[in-house]
Order: C-alpha cells, then structure tokens, then sequence
C-alpha cells in the first residue's frame, strides 16, 4: 500500500512526543513493506526534493518549518500527484490538515486525521474546522479522543491508537537488581514526583528500595524534598538512562508510579507494565494513565499521597513478575495491524479495494 503522511514537522525537526509518534508509526508501516512517504519541511541538506531513509521517502513541500502558508498552499498538489492509496495528516498545525484534506479530495484517496493531543487541543477556529476533517480520525487515548469530539469531530469516527512498544525487546533485556518501586519521566514542572515522595515518606516505617529515572530542571529540587522527607538513603536518582536500561530497571522493579499532571498516553509506563511491574497511577483530569490500568488486577487508582501510600502496600501482596502478556494488543505488529485495518476499511468504503 503507498501511504502518503503530512507533517509540517519532524522527529528530525524536533524531538516532541507529537513527532516521536509519527516517526513510530513510519517505521512500523515501513517495516511491515509497504510504500511510506512523509510530506514535511525539508530537515535534510543539498537540494535534493527527497530523501530515502530506513524504508521511508522524506518529500519536502517547503524549506522552512515555519513557512506554514507556503506548505498549505503546495501541498494539495504535491499528494495530488505522488497518487497515494491513503493520506495520514497529523493535526499539528491544524492548517496542514484541512490542506491534506484537500490533496485527499484531489488524489481520490481518504484521508485519515492524527491528533495527538502533546500539549493540548486549542479551541480556535482552525481547530475547530480541522476537528471535522478526516474519514478516520486517530487519537491515542480516550482523553485524547474526548478533546477531540470537544472540538466538533464526528464521535463515530473517531479511533484509539496507542503507542506501540516492542514485547521481544522486552523479553530480550536482563532484569535489573530489584527495587521496589520505579518512576520514569523527565523531572520538570509537569513531574509531580512530590506526590510519590510524600507517599514513600508515609512508610519511613517500612522496608523499601525505590530507584527515578530521569532528569531535567526539577531534579536538584525532587533531591532536596527527598533529603527533607529523610528517604533519602532508600531513594537513587540515576538520571537519563537508554531504553534497554530503563527496561531492565522495570524488569527488575515491582511497582511503576505514574504521578504526572499532563500525559496523553504513557507510554513509559506501558513499557513497564509489560515489563511485569503492578501499576500505580495518581488520577489527574490531563492525564490517560488510569485507561491503562482500568479494571486490571495489578493496577491501582489513587488519588492522594495517602492512597498511593496504601496502594504500595496492597501491591506487595502480588507476585513479583518480570514480563506481562497482556500488553500482547500493544506490541509493534499489533498496532501496525490496526492502521492497516482502518486503511483497508476505508479504501473498501470508497470502492478502491
């Protein structure tokens, strides 16, 4: 199948979760041999109007990413002409939807409409008439997808994708030393991690390990409460570590604490249930963490520093486990196979197939 996405913006451009997204599902369609092409700005040097990378086509539609106007403008023709089988626009900016729209309508071709929601969904005009765009639209959480529908989209055509991760990596990576409890995010304002310190300190009492992963401008400020709340000597704040680190940390830890205010979807976390970690997720009105672990036996919902306190507690009564077959729906294979769905639907709804 040839599949024409659009994004203004890349992962090379920049690297948002907006972008690493996109990359992901260019690479897991591309793996899986079919026909990608990507239409953005030109990240790449020379004057070359295309670039050929790990089995995907980069085609620039303008030389700068902040020349939104020009992009609009030429892209209709350039989707018209590459004669896609489906068009994938990612929503960022808005604007660059409703001209993928129009390539679309031009290349015969349906359109699906990406939002990620990295940041938020606006409410302005653009937006608004953006929202109503696709024959599919894709979100990657229900938090994602009720933003969406907020913002006029049509409920009924409206999909959730997740993140995908890798369940042979998983398997593949050695278990680290066994902690307790793991938390992994960047340490910034969004962290929240003063909730699950205040949490571990309501059991100064109790025996307990807990490893953060992750840095960023919080982090001297999360060590200091630490030595404040006197855990210190139980907490190790390791830094930035790479995945197959971080893997073996969660392979090694029982307990993933999800405390951020603003997630879309989470994907770390998913990593680490995977992994064999119970979840313990602190509800926030921004945040889909809870969706994962909804109705699930080794999840927990809290909403306060105490009920994380005793949901630590109640995890200790689970078995410790090193690898999770349920997140089987989100390995690679199973989330490629779920845009393929929603491609092949599509094209037999226009009369393609």
């Amino acid at each position: 199948m040839r599949i024409a996405f659009v994004s203004l913006e890349t992962v090379h451009h920049r690297d948002t979760e907006t972008n690493r997204r996109l990359q992901s599902t260019l690479e897991l369609l591309g793996d899986a041999g079919h026909d990608v092409h990507l239409f953005c700005a030109r990240f790449w040097d020379g004057d070359s109007p295309t670039l050929e990378r790990d089995d995907v086509t980069y085609r620039a539609v303008t030389d700068d990413p902040d020349a939104r106007r020009s992009f609009c403008l030429r892209l209709p023709f350039d989707l018209g002409a590459a004669g896609p089988d489906i068009v994938h626009a990612t929503a960022r900016p808005p604007t660059a939807l409703l001209a993928a729209g129009w390539g679309a309508r031009l290349a015969r071709a349906p359109l699906v409409a990406e939002w990620y929601g990295d940041g938020g969904v606006d409410d302005d005009r653009w937006t608004r008439r953006a929202a109503k765009r696709g024959d599919r639209i894709v979100a990657p959480s229900e938090l994602v997808a009720t933003w969406v529908r907020e913002r006029g989209a049509d409920g009924d055509r409206v999909e959730t994708v997740p993140n995908p991760i890798d369940l042979e990596r998983v398997r593949d990576v050695t278990p680290d030393d066994r902690v307790d409890v793991v938390y992994a995010r960047r340490l910034d304002e969004g962290a929240n991690l003063e909730s699950l310190l205040l949490g571990l300190a309501e059991l100064r009492g109790r025996d307990w390990t807990a490893t953060v992963i992750g840095d960023g401008p919080e982090r001297e400020a999360y060590e200091r409460l630490a030595r404040d709340l006197r855990i210190e000597d139980r907490l190790s704040f390791v830094g930035d570590c790479s995945l197959e680190e971080r893997i073996a940390a969660y392979r090694g830890a029982h307990v993933f604490a999800q405390t951020a205010e603003h997630c879309v979807f989470p994907t770390e976390m998913l990593w680490a249930l995977a992994a064999g970690c119970v979840g313990i997720v602190e509800y926030h009105v921004d945040s889909s963490a809870h969706e994962l672990v909804e109705g699930w036996e080794r999840g927990f919902r809290t909403t306060s520093e105490d009920e994380l306190a005793d949901a630590i507690l109640s995890a200790g009564d689970l078995e410790h486990r090193t690898f999770d077959d349920r997140f089987a729906d989100y390995d690679r294979s199973a989330v490629a196979e779920r845009y393929l769905e929603q491609y092949r639907t599509l094209r037999e709804e226009y009369g393609l197939l």
